[in-house]
C-alpha cells in the first residue's frame, strides 16, 4: 500500500463512527503544527476526533496552517485554534495556552480542559564544538527546552486530574548517539528527555509524560540536508531495521537517494502513528519513557 493509500485509508477508518473517535471531544496542543511532523500529528489527532490548537511561528506559516486547520475542521468535524506564538519566547508559551482557553471553552460554564500536549516545535543547527557561539546556543535551548518546560508550567491548571492526560515530547536520537556537530541541539534533547522523567513523577495524578526519540524523517529540513550529511547517517541508517527501501512502496526519490543515504528515512505518518499510541487511553500504564520512534536505529534509551 503506497503512502498517500495508507493516509486515506486511516483517516476514513478513523471517521468511520463514534467508537473508531478514541480522542473525541479532547483538547490537544500541538506545538510546531504547521507542517511536517506536526501536521501529521493533527492529521492523525482529528481523524480520531480531537479538538486542536495548532501552533506556528513564523509568518510564511500562517497561510498553510490556516489551511490545515480549515481542512481538518471539515473533515473530521473538530474545532480548532490556530496560534502563532514563538517557542522560544518567554511568553509564547503560556500565550498558546492562553489563546486556546479563549478559542475552545465551554461557552456556557467556561470549562477549559488541555488533555494532550505535544511538544513538538524544534530548532536545529550543525556546528562543530569550534563554531558554536552564545547566540546560537541560546537559540537551540530556548526553543527546545525553556519552552516546553514554559508550556507545561502554563498548562497545569487546566490538566485533568484523573490521569488521562497525555504529554509527548519530540526528542531525538541525536540525544544519545552523540553525532558529529551537534554539541549543542544533542543536549537540547538529552535535556527534554530529562525533563520528561522529571514531569512523570510531578504530574503522576495529571497525565503520563513520555518521549519519542526519532531518527531522520522525511522533513523539509532532512530534504535540506547535504549529500554528505546523508553519507556520515548512511552506517546508521543501514543498521536500522525498519529502513530498508522497499520498490514500488517507497516513495522513488528514496529508493534513487538509498546509496547516499542507505535506507529511507521515516515518513511523518509513521512518527505521527507513535505519538497517536501514547496518546491513547490504552497507553495508560507507559510513563517517563523514551519510546522508539526511529525504526530501530536506536534500541535502548
Amino acid at each position: 500500500m503506497s503512502r498517500p493509500e495508507y493516509s486515506r485509508t486511516l483517516s476514513t477508518n478513523l471517521s468511520s463512527g463514534g467508537s473508531a473517535r478514541p480522542l473525541e471531544g479532547k483538547v490537544a496542543i500541538v506545538t510546531g503544527g504547521s507542517r511536517g511532523i506536526g501536521a501529521a500529528i493533527c492529521r492523525n489527532f482529528a481523524a480520531k476526533g480531537c479538538h486542536l490548537i495548532l501552533n506556528y511561528t513564523s509568518d510564511n506559516s500562517a497561510k498553510p496552517t490556516e489551511e490545515l486547520a480549515s481542512k481538518l475542521e471539515q473533515e473530521h468535524r473538530i474545532r480548532t485554534v490556530v496560534v502563532q506564538a514563538d517557542m522560544g519566547s518567554v511568553k509564547g508559551p503560556a500565550h498558546i495556552v492562553t489563546m486556546g482557553q479563549n478559542g475552545l471553552k465551554h461557552p456556557k460554564t467556561g470549562k477549559f480542559q488541555i488533555d494532550i500536549i505535544v511538544n513538538n516545535a524544534g530548532v536545529s543547527v550543525n556546528r562543530p564544538i569550534e563554531e558554536c557561539d552564545a547566540e546560537d546556543f541560546e537559540k537551540q535551548y530556548n526553543v527546545n527546552v525553556r519552552g516546553p518546560l514554559f508550556l507545561m508550567q502554563a498548562a497545569i491548571p487546566f490538566l485533568p486530574t484523573d490521569r488521562s492526560g497525555r504529554v509527548v515530547n519530540v526528542s531525538s536520537v541525536s540525544a544519545s548517539c552523540g553525532f558529529v556537530s551537534q554539541s549543542v541541539y544533542g543536549g537540547t534533547k538529552a535535556a527534554l528527555e530529562a525533563m520528561t522523567r522529571t514531569w512523570a513523577r510531578e504530574l503522576a495524578e495529571r497525565c503520563t509524560v513520555n518521549a519519542i526519540n526519532p531518527g531522520p524523517v522525511a522533513t523539509d529540513m532532512y530534504g535540506g540536508t547535504s549529500k554528505e550529511f546523508q553519507m556520515a547517517m548512511s552506517s546508521w541508517t543501514k543498521n536500522t531495521p525498519l529502513s530498508k527501501i522497499r520498490e514500488g512502496i517507497d516513495k522513488q526519490e528514496f529508493v534513487d537517494n538509498e546509496p547516499f543515504a542507505g535506507g529511507r528515512p521515516a515518513y511523518v505518518e509513521d512518527i505521527a502513528g507513535v505519538v497517536g499510541m501514547l496518546c491513547s487511553a490504552e497507553s495508560g500504564w507507559c510513563t517517563g519513557s523514551v519510546v522508539c520512534a526511529n525504526g530501530g536505529m536506536r534500541f535502548s534509551p
